[in-house]
């Protein structure tokens, strides 16, 4: 049976993930205790990992709350996403597996047709396969520092359910780097990797700023 701590964080990160528990969202230790059927020591617990993961924070005599993110965090945090992923993606193309590669190959096309425009496009299923891709890039970079260090900045997209935001023209360039970054790891090219990882991280980037930009506007007009 999972730790009542771990029940209550999966409990949380889902629902931040989710867009349940919106930015800015207040999150009561008495509330959640109640709902997940626990104490508040866990609850407590679970929030401080969250906090450390970014995706929550805590202020002094107020409580918990969902972290709401600023056009300067999503500058540092993709700046510091895209170095360490480029670096992640030289690194695993000396120690990448073709088993590997193969499967990256077979996600892009599974990407693609997840993301294809009309009434069976599903893009939390790309959102999810998406995920596996870059995990299999870090996981082949054989770097468990480097890992540790992706865990604090990749939370973000999904939070903010990135591809949601997407136009059919960011999708096409998404699937393009993807598509560029298995032929450069399948060619063993370090140096190809790392650019291809550091433009695809680049677009992602421009695409939230722009997308926070346009939520700013219409909350204030």
């Amino acid at each position: 049976m999972a730790r009542a701590v771990d029940r209550v964080y999966a409990h949380l990160r889902d629902s931040i993930v989710s867009g349940a528990y919106a930015p800015g969202a207040r999150l009561g230790e008495v509330e959640i205790a109640e709902l997940t059927e626990t104490s508040r020591t866990p609850v407590r617990e679970a929030l401080r990992q969250l906090e450390m993961e970014g995706l929550v924070e805590v202020l002094p005599h107020r409580g918990a709350r969902v972290y709401q993110w600023t056009a300067d965090d999503l500058e540092e945090i993709y700046d510091l996403r895209m170095t360490l992923e480029a670096m992640a993606a030289a690194r695993a193309a000396s120690r990448i597996g073709e088993k590997d590669v193969d499967r990256l190959a077979e996600l892009c096309d599974l990407m693609e047709t997840a993301a294809a425009d009309g009434a069976e496009q599903r893009l939390d299923l790309m959102a999810q396969l998406n995920d596996e891709f870059h995990a299999i890039v870090r996981t082949a970079a054989a770097s468990t520092r480097l890992i540790s260090m992706l865990g604090a900045v990749i939370q973000l997209p999904l939070v903010m359910r990135t591809f949601h935001r997407y136009a059919p023209v960011d999708l096409a360039r998404s699937h393009a780097h993807h598509r560029d970054l298995v032929a450069a790891l399948r060619a063993g090219d370090e140096t190809w990797a790392d650019s291809v990882m550091r433009a695809h991280v680049r677009a992602a980037k421009h695409v939230l700023l722009q997308a926070l930009t346009t939520d700013e506007t219409k909350e204030s007009s």
